[in-house]
């Protein structure tokens, strides 16, 4: 309908009335919907690839101007030929889908390549750096690609062999946070929910392909705006798969106000297919799940089941929210005395109007007064009025937390909320006694492991804490819009992966790169070598694209690309995690907690590589000419570990840690012998066009050894992924 809707545009320009007449019978026919999810294909994505070289036959579209902040012209050419010119190469080109034949001559730096979605492509892909710390173990891998792409290549790699996928896909709330066509899909957009629907069942049909149908689960993160939807797509994608839908709290204090409600939650759908089963946790008499920790665990002498303490919820005193900025709440900035020497909470001093500097408060001996003050200078409120946190403080419920020398606030205050408060007072949370500095130590008790419940409410899960905080401790300075927890989802993984210490999991909407470094977390826990494959494009933050534009750059370039996602944060985000360190080299600050409280500077015994997708043509396949691109997809398929075979081996064959690989068939004898003593080798890669004689050769291998025809089974795989 969204072609419809462009033709009937057309018409109105050329006769108002008659374009008038066919919208209104478009829209009496577009209300006659059957029952069911419906909604529009619309024609197939297209995707700008920016650093892709421009070769003949190309669809590209052309560039604006350096310095232009405008669109670039949204038509698409084909490239006929690539010429010299005074000035450099330049690209002869055709008008595609015009009624009338156009042609015009442009400079090649001025063209960018597009890829329909209904296009064959021929992946690739080129490493662009390696984290290791640890020799043994597999690689996680950070693929930069339209994700589209990117599944239809693992689709030659790990068809059948992913164990979990987890996706935290765009939440289409209008915001300008996703693009379809190159477009940034707007709140008024009349084909958004559609267009939403229609990108994401591309995506999940293919990696139903790569999901092992006999055990294996995807999860998928989503809010109110597509929650609904989302359901509907998943039962028609799936329609043999288990499907729960999870509420989980990820800010108890609530973010934005939609029809009048702040919004505390989200959802998790839950797709398991075949036998994938869910691993008992543990619950509370919140309802929440908390994670089996050994060493905290008791006995319950009643019953003989496990019983475990978990601490109250201790929350910053400081609002966060910038809408509660000093002058918002004129009741609630006032100075709270904290001694230097005890680090206890003296005194709370009154509220000071908004037009006074806090520099003016009284002072009182021995005392610094600690007002709500941002690390960047921000003047903010406390979360209530002076005299309610008197009274919290008076009962322990408040109190002065660690000291933050040199900073605007000098010490965190903390304080409990009304619910914890109510659960104190009303029995559920039990008090132990009362801190040196007279807050009161508490906590609930549950009882032994069970089945996880359908609302999940854990502190760990808070996203602001453990999203927004965790990245800012491993890349000081760079921001990124809402991240997941850590702990949140390292919690839902360990649910289905628990017990395979060597599960493949994907993400194909990475972001911030959250689940790679929950991976690892759940690695260090029990000594897994499960792998994680990352994938996300390089797509610049929609805020900073025109500020760019203004000085001149342009997708493709270097100081354009540093800014994107990929290069920006979730390939640093990987090697801060493994390595400890900052992208500046300095160790990073805090440390990890829950289910493993150690430093973050340790970091992890993992190994990381990260790559860009490439476009080959087959010809350049078949005559090994792509053959350095094409070797990293031969890895993977492999597992990922050990060493690679990156150029063509000079024997005519060479043998490595999990495959072997076979040029001249002429030469077999001396690898058949050498496939024969590694006995990690998986697979054998044999090239030739000849049938017979890759029958032949696969009857000389090992029973354990699977046989890959090279590249016929490469061709003929993404050929079959295109429908052809």
């Amino acid at each position: 309908m969204s072609r419809l809707t462009d033709l009937i545009a057309q018409a109105k320009a050329k006769d108002p009335q008659m374009g008038a007449d066919l919208e209104r019978e478009f829209r009496i026919l577009s209300s006659r919907l059957p029952f069911g999810l419906n909604f529009e294909r619309h024609r197939p994505e297209a995707v700008e690839l920016p650093q892709r070289p421009v070769r003949k036959g190309d669809k590209v579209r052309i560039l604006s101007p350096r310095g232009s902040t405008g669109k670039c012209d949204a038509r698409l050419w084909q490239v006929t030929r690539i010429v010299k010119t005074g000035q450099g190469k330049a690209a002869g080109l055709e008008i595609l889908d015009a009624p009338a034949m156009t042609k015009c001559t442009v400079a090649l730096e001025d063209l960018i390549v597009v890829a329909e979605f209904r296009d064959t492509i021929y992946p690739g892909l080129v490493s662009t750096g390696r984290v290791e710390r640890s020799g043994d173990k597999p690689c996680h891998t950070v693929i930069n690609g339209e994700n589209y792409h990117v599944l239809k290549a693992l689709t030659y790699t790990h068809r059948g062999k992913v164990d979990a996928v987890y996706i935290d896909p765009p939440y289409n709330t209008g915001a300008r946070d996703w693009k379809y066509n190159n477009d940034y899909v707007e709140k008024e957009d009349l084909y958004r929910h559609s267009k939403w629907l229609a990108m994401m069942e591309r995506r999940l049909l293919i990696a139903k392909e790569l999901l092992n149908p006999a055990d294996s689960v995807l999860i998928v993160t989503i809010d109110e705006k597509e929650y609904l939807r989302l359901g509907l797509l998943l039962e028609q994608a799936f329609p043999e798969a288990r499907i729960r839908n999870i509420s989980t709290v990820i800010n108890p204090k609530g973010v934005g106000v939609s029809e009048g409600f702040k919004r505390v939650d989200e959802y998790v759908f839950i797709v398991r297919l075949g036998n994938q089963d869910v691993t008992p946790t543990t619950g509370n008499v919140l309802g929440s799940w908390p994670i089996d920790d050994a060493k905290e665990r008791e006995k319950d002498e009643a019953g003989g089941e496990a019983a475990r303490r978990i601490g109250l919820d201790w929350q910053t005193a400081r609002r966060r929210d910038l809408s509660s900025v000093r002058r918002t709440r004129p009741g609630q900035f006032y100075p709270i005395y904290v001694n230097i020497s005890t680090g206890l909470i003296e005194a709370v001093g009154d509220a000071i109007p908004h037009e006074q500097d806090r520099a003016t408060a009284k002072q009182r001996k021995g005392c610094v007064a600690v007002f709500p003050v941002r690390e960047d200078g921000t003047e903010m409120n406390w979360g209530v009025t002076a005299s309610t946190f008197v009274d919290r403080w008076k009962k322990g419920y408040a109190r002065a937390g660690k000291a933050q020398p040199g900073k605007p606030q000098p010490y965190i205050i903390q304080y409990l909320k009304s619910g914890p408060i109510a659960d104190i007072e009303q029995g559920k949370a039990k008090v132990e006694g009362n801190a040196t500095d007279g807050s009161v130590i508490a906590y609930y008790e549950e009882a032994g492991a069970k089945a996880p419940p359908t609302q999940w409410n854990l502190r760990s899960h808070n996203a602001e804490h453990y999203g927004t905080k965790i990245l800012r401790a491993l890349l000081p300075g760079r921001r990124f819009p809402f991240p997941k927890s850590l702990y949140a989802v390292e919690d839902v993984l360990r649910l289905f992966v628990a017990h395979k210490r060597e599960a493949m999991i994907l993400d194909f909407f990475a972001g911030s790169g959250t689940t790679a470094h929950a991976v690892m977390r759940l690695n260090r826990q029990d000594g897994g070598f499960r792998r994680c494959i990352l994938v996300t494009n390089n797509e610049v933050a929609a805020d900073e694209q025109d500020s760019l534009r203004e000085r001149g750059l342009r997708p493709g370039d270097p100081d354009w690309e540093k800014h994107g996602i990929c290069d920006y944060i979730t390939k640093p985000r990987v090697a801060a995690a493994i390595t400890g360190q900052t992208p500046d080299g300095q160790l990073i600050a805090g440390d990890y907690k829950f289910t493993d409280e150690f430093p973050m500077a340790d970091g992890f015994d993992e190994n990381a590589e990260f790559f860009n997708l490439t476009y080959e043509t087959p010809v350049s396949v078949s005559h090994h000419a792509a053959f350095a691109r094409i070797a990293p997809l031969l890895w993977l398929r492999a597992g990922s570990r050990g060493r690679r075979i990156d150029r063509l081996p000079s024997a005519g064959w060479a043998v490595v840690d999990a495959y072997g690989l076979l040029v001249d068939v002429d030469n077999a004898a001396p690898f058949y012998k050498a496939v024969a003593k590694a006995e990690d080798l998986r697979i054998a890669y044999i090239v030739t066009d000849d049938e017979r004689r890759f029958q032949a050769i696969t009857r000389h291998l090992p029973p354990h050894v699977e046989p890959v025809r090279l590249y016929e089974s490469y061709l003929t795989n993404f050929s079959f992924a295109n429908g052809e």
